[in-house]
Parts: C-alpha cells; sequence; structure tokens
C-alpha cells in the first residue's frame, strides 16, 4: 500500500512539473511575440538567385515582331468578321462615302454662292438622281424605239446561226441542228422545278437592293450636309491627346479618297468613249445608249464593264451578223486591256500616289476576300492607308493640336 501511495504521488507531481514548464513556455512565446510586434522587421536585400534566359537578339526582334503581328491579324479578322456581318450596312455606307467625295466640291460652291449647305445638299443628291434617271431613260428611249427592228434583226440573225450551222465548217443536218435545240430546250424546263426557290432568292436580292439603295440615299445626303459634326463626333472618340492627329489624318485620307474617285470617273468615261467609237465606227445600233451602259458599268469593278460591253457584242451580233459581232467584242476586249493595264495602274498610281503594282495587289485581294465588293473598296483603302502612313510618319516629330473641332473632310 505505501508503495503505491508513493507512486502515484510521484506520478502527480511529474504532472503538475510538466504542466508547469507547457505553461512557463507558452509565456515566454506571448513575451516574444508582443516584443516582435513592437519593433520592426528588418528585411535585408540579397542576391536573386533568377537569371535572365539567355537569346539571340534577332531571336528576341523577331518574337517581339511576331505577336505584335498576331495581335493585328487578330484584330484585323475580327473587324472584317464584323463587317462581313454587317454587309448591308457597310457597303452602302461606303458607297455613300465615295459618292460623297466626288459630290462635295459642288456642294461647297454652291455654299460659297449663298445657299444653306443643307439646301445644297438635297439639291445636289436630287440632281444626282436626276442625272441617273435621265441616263437611264435614254438607253429605254433608244432601245424602246428600235425594239421592233431589233427583234426582226434577232430572228434574221437566229436564221443566219441557222444557216452557219448547216452550210457552214461543221455541216450540221436539219436533225443534228433541232436535236440541239431540242436539248438546250430541256435544260431550260429541267430547271423549272426550281424556279419557286430562285423566285424567292430575287426578292430577297432585290429587297437587299432597294435597302442598300435608300441607306446610300440617306447617308450621302448626311455626309454632304453634316458632315463636319459627323467628323468631329468620329474624333472626339479618340483619346484627347491623339484628337489632332486623328484629325489631321481623316483630312489626308479623305484628299487621297477625293483623287481616287475622280480618276475613277476618268476611267469610266474613257471605257464609255472607247466602246461608243468602236460602235460607231462598226455602225451598231444605240451606239450612244451603249457607251452610258459602259459608263455606268465601269463603276462596278471586274464585271461591270464586261457585262455593258457584252450587251454592244451581242446588239453587233444581232444587227450585222458573227464577224461584226467578233470585231465589236474585239474592240471591248482593247478597251478593257487599256482599262486594265494603263488606266487604273498609272492614273490611280498617280492620282492616289500608290504604285501600280500595289493597286493590282489591292484589286486581287480585295477580290479573294471580298469579291466584288472588296474590289470596289480595296483600292481606296489602300490609298488612304497609304497617305495616313506618310503623313503620321512625317509628322512624328511635331505636336499636332488638339482641337476637333474644324470641319469634316466631307464638307
Amino acid at each position: 500500500m505505501d508503495v503505491r501511495q508513493r507512486l502515484s504521488r510521484s506520478m502527480t507531481r511529474l504532472r503538475e512539473a510538466q504542466q508547469r514548464r507547457a505553461e512557463e513556455e507558452f509565456a515566454r512565446r506571448v513575451v516574444r511575440h508582443a516584443e516582435l510586434s513592437a519593433e520592426p522587421v528588418t528585411v535585408v536585400d540579397g542576391r536573386s538567385n533568377f537569371a535572365q534566359a539567355r537569346v539571340p537578339h534577332g531571336m528576341d526582334l523577331a518574337a517581339a515582331w511576331a505577336w505584335r503581328f498576331i495581335v493585328i491579324v487578330a484584330a484585323g479578322l475580327a473587324i472584317g468578321y464584323a463587317v462581313e456581318k454587317f454587309a448591308l450596312i457597310v457597303l452602302p455606307v461606303v458607297i455613300a462615302v465615295l459618292v460623297a467625295a466626288l459630290a462635295v466640291p459642288v456642294v461647297d460652291g454652291m455654299q460659297r454662292a449663298g445657299l444653306p449647305r443643307r439646301l445644297a445638299a438635297l439639291l445636289v443628291v436630287i440632281g444626282g438622281l436626276v442625272f441617273m434617271g435621265l441616263l437611264l431613260t435614254f438607253v429605254g428611249q433608244q432601245v424602246a424605239q428600235g425594239a421592233n427592228d431589233l427583234a426582226r434583226q434577232v430572228v434574221d440573225g437566229l436564221e443566219q446561226i441557222r444557216l452557219w450551222l448547216r452550210d457552214g465548217p461543221l455541216h450540221a443536218s436539219d436533225s443534228q441542228i433541232n436535236g440541239y435545240i431540242t436539248q438546250v430546250q430541256d435544260v431550260i424546263t429541267s430547271g423549272n422545278q426550281h424556279v419557286v426557290t430562285r423566285i424567292t432568292e430575287v426578292g430577297a436580292a432585290l429587297g437587299h437592293i432597294v435597302a442598300a439603295f435608300f441607306i446610300v440615299l440617306f447617308a450621302t445626303y448626311f455626309f454632304l450636309a453634316d458632315g463636319a459634326g459627323i467628323w468631329s463626333w468620329v474624333v472626339r472618340i479618340f483619346p484627347r491627346a491623339a484628337r489632332g492627329r486623328a484629325d489631321s489624318s481623316g483630312r489626308v485620307a479623305w484628299v487621297s479618297l477625293t483623287a481616287f474617285v475622280r480618276a475613277t470617273v476618268l476611267v469610266a468615261l474613257t471605257d464609255a468613249i472607247g466602246v461608243t467609237l468602236v460602235a460607231l465606227i462598226l455602225k451598231v445600233p444605240f451606239a450612244v445608249a451603249i457607251g452610258v451602259l459602259v459608263f455606268l458599268g465601269a463603276f462596278i469593278p471586274l464585271i461591270g464593264a464586261t457585262l455593258s460591253g457584252s450587251v454592244a457584242v451581242l446588239v453587233a451580233l444581232v444587227a450585222h451578223g458573227p464577224l461584226v459581232a467578233l470585231l465589236m467584242l474585239a474592240g471591248v476586249v482593247l478597251v478593257q486591256q487599256i482599262e486594265a493595264h494603263v488606266l487604273q495602274p498609272f492614273l490611280l498610281g498617280r492620282f492616289v500616289r500608290v504604285h501600280p503594282l500595289g493597286v493590282i495587289l489591292a484589286l486581287g485581294c480585295g477580290v479573294i476576300v471580298a469579291g466584288i465588293a472588296g474590289a470596289l473598296v480595296a483600292v481606296p483603302l489602300v490609298a488612304a492607308l497609304n497617305a495616313v502612313v506618310l503623313h503620321l510618319a512625317d509628322t512624328s516629330g511635331t505636336t499636332e493640336p488638339a482641337d476637333a473641332t474644324g470641319p469634316v473632310p466631307a464638307g
């Protein structure tokens, strides 16, 4: 019993001693924490163990250019996607800008003569519509006056083709000719099942054309009448420090765009005069009306002059036979070759200050990216960008004013 009691008391004293030591250690830690909190901690800098990667300077420079190029391409793709989605709005607005670039000198002259700018812009838009209407009416009257003769000549021309197939180098028999005619009729009638679909597509296309026409009409009026306010609003989107350069760059781009439109008009007029002279020499009916169609069609890149020139070839075929039609085709091709390889590269390159090779490449890229619409805006876009880049490079060491309240280049 005594041994058990002594052992129990020893264990009790041991536990009490351990508890006292733990409490004393806790008290020392509390005191130490209070001392550390009262005194600021001094951090001593040491040598970093991080070493920058050693790469050749050429690779470093290439990497810097590469990621910037990737960012620019991504931004361009995003802009292109947005433009494609809103093409029904963007393309008419671009056309309105081109029309305004052509008509703004007339509005400026009428304003200097004392007319209010809004009234002058309205008169110019109405006058343009009347001018286009008169041209189309003239063409319609020319065709209507000779419609009966043309119909008779169509019948005679078809008969001449039939006789040429039978008596010419092909020596086709009447049964073969009738077989060819039957095949053509079968091809035409076999497509009747798609007539409803095609009519629906044509109806939708006509609706888009009408909507685009009114967008062009109203946008042209507002660009001519209130271009200063529109441009001031656009410039104010930029940061205040960049507004001066944005304003001056826009004006430089506008000058280049105006020169492009005037050069395009000269090219269209040259095409019209060339095709009209060929038609007059060959005594093709409706020569002046064909010239008007060629002039209007020349504003449609690539296919406009071809379509209008094909009308001249068809009229020559109907009126005077295959030989005159071939001569007319040769004349149209010659005029188009002069336009494509002489007038557009050198005339546009001179007025727009873009190298002829740049004009050709811009047209090709525009066709690949966006078809006819791309060809329509490719050259003016490249010309404007070229003018802006050269302007910014020339003024990189100067300070531009930050006031953006001046008149817009469009008026």
